[in-house]
């Protein structure tokens, strides 16, 4: 436990976050984590923000070392999507349970589950995720791995990162710690080269890395490592051998990235596939990276005509949605690097932008919405389900882009809504990417059903009382009695 607490300690003190160089070392002790509000829900645990940037890790036997219920909340938690092997989508778990807990059989049972699964799977890997349950009991999940590794002669790596440590953030970065271990730089390729590229904080959401990877295989790079959107194992060994490094959600593996330039001099830079203007930029500063490092300038000549290219067809496209789109409001309800980047391609088109949620971004995430936005009123750190349903249903906007659990909330107020988070179904990296994206604000915009949704019910017709005939004038204050009870005027309904 002495030595997780340490590699807290040092995760906390990130050079690399310009927010944490300005603390004094009591405040970053205490990391970048909020408190959590007493009654509230308290959102992903440290394991469970290992498990989100592992698990997509294609080939690899993910175990977890906990009673049942663990795997069973944390599998499957993002929508990523893998080109070739499946086994990461196969639940494995030692499924303690409290006679094994009493008995102490919890390191004999991992060490068996380990056995199971290299003699059923044969994997590359196996990663062994450590859980509350199993941290408070004690079990030595990094001695069970290295006895493992000896006997199976296979890479069995522990994630040190019980829930009851910290937030899913700290999770994230603990996971990366574990790949600087125990993985990275554990396999020679035979294949280096100077356009060798990591990519990091892409998670390869209902395939979108596929919408960009083909820029990078026209320009002759090569993704050495995707971390961890459809990567391999041997792939991930190897990513010290890559010549540079984009970020994609700094907020998760930023330690990894610094870490990495640090012992292998791999330079870093942190960017975004959402919108024209940002994917074409993290194009430029990847070819220069790639130059600085050694490759032929004339690298630089051939982004800038792909970009040119590309631009020319993804305009050509969005210049149809323009007179569909332009002027219309969107509420952005989401967090980290979306709270930008999804931001900045929008506003390309000429989409107004209301309001976007900061609760998850960094401190650089929120100067970059102030310079696109010029105006921090549009920034909210968050926002009560009763306060979005106001603004919604007073039409400050034309449509809300967040993630499932407030789609309901724009449901109500008769708002369309658009899902722009993990459980997306359609991808919107790249240049492609951002065509599908305005294609789909442009179905939910203009669908039939909002119109007929905001119809006023048979029963809500409005006719003068003073042309009606007595027997029906009380028909017609219960119409007015129900209105007002529902707080709405006739104009709420419009004319029937």
């Amino acid at each position: 436990m002495s030595s997780l607490n340490a590699k807290i300690q040092d995760v906390f003190n990130e050079p690399a976050c310009e927010n944490n160089r300005g603390k004094d070392a009591k405040a970053r002790k205490k990391g970048c984590s909020k408190p959590l509000t007493p009654g509230a829900a308290a959102g992903g645990c440290a394991f469970d923000g290992a498990k989100i940037v592992l698990q997509p890790i294609t080939d690899v036997a993910h175990l977890v070392h906990a009673p049942l219920a663990c795997e069973g909340n944390s599998w499957d938690n993002r929508g990523t999507a893998s080109s070739g092997p499946t086994l990461w989508r196969t639940s494995f778990t030692t499924d303690l349970t409290e006679l094994d807990v009493m008995m102490g059989q919890g390191e004999r049972k991992l060490f068996k589950a380990i056995r199971e699964i290299k003699e059923a799977y044969a994997p590359p890997a196996i990663f062994v995720y450590s859980t509350c349950v199993t941290a408070l009991i004690g079990d030595d999940i990094e001695a069970v791995c290295k006895r493992a590794a000896e006997k199976f002669d296979l890479p069995v790596v522990p994630i040190n990162a019980p829930g009851f440590v910290g937030s899913k953030n700290l999770g994230n970065k603990l996971a990366g710690e574990a790949l600087l271990d125990h993985v990275i730089g554990t396999a020679e390729p035979d294949d280096a080269g100077p356009y060798d590229i990591n990519i990091l904080g892409e998670f390869n959401l209902s395939g979108e890395f596929w919408l960009v990877k083909p820029l990078f295989d026209r320009l002759g790079i090569r993704v050495r490592a995707s971390i961890p959107g459809d990567a391999r194992y041997l792939d991930v060994a190897s990513a010290h051998r890559a010549r540079a490094t984009m970020i994609v959600c700094s907020t998760a593996l930023i330690n990894l990235a610094r870490k990495m330039e640090q012992r292998w001099d791999i330079p870093f830079f942190e960017g975004s596939f959402y919108g024209i203007t940002d994917t074409s930029e993290a194009l430029r500063q990847i070819s220069r990276l790639l130059v600085k490092k050694g490759a032929d300038p004339e690298i630089l000549g051939r982004t800038e005509a792909l970009i040119a290219e590309e631009e020319a067809i993804a305009w050509k496209k969005l210049a149809a949605y323009r007179p569909r789109l332009e002027g219309k409001r969107v509420l952005l309800n989401t967090g980290g690097v979306k709270s930008w980047s999804v931001v900045h391609a929008l506003m390309e088109i000429g989409i107004e932008i209301v309001g976007t949620s900061v609760k998850k971004s960094t401190p650089e995430d929120k100067e970059r919405i102030k310079k696109i936005l010029k105006d921090e009123n549009h920034m909210f750190e968050a926002m009560a389900p009763r306060e979005l349903y106001a603004m919604l249903s007073k039409h400050e906007a034309d449509i809300m882009l967040s993630g499932g659990r407030t789609q309901f909330i724009a449901l109500k107020a008769k708002v369309p809504w658009l899902d722009i988070n993990q459980e997306r179904h359609q991808p919107y990296a790249g240049y492609d990417g951002m065509v599908e994206l305005v294609r789909q604000i442009d179905l939910a915009i203009h669908n039939p059903i909002w119109r007929q949704v905001r119809e006023p019910p048979p029963w809500a017709c409005q006719t003068a009382v003073e042309d009606e005939p007595p027997s029906s004038k009380s028909k017609t204050a219960t119409v007015q009695g129900f209105k007002k009870f529902a707080g709405t005027t006739a104009d709420d309904f419009g004319e029937c």
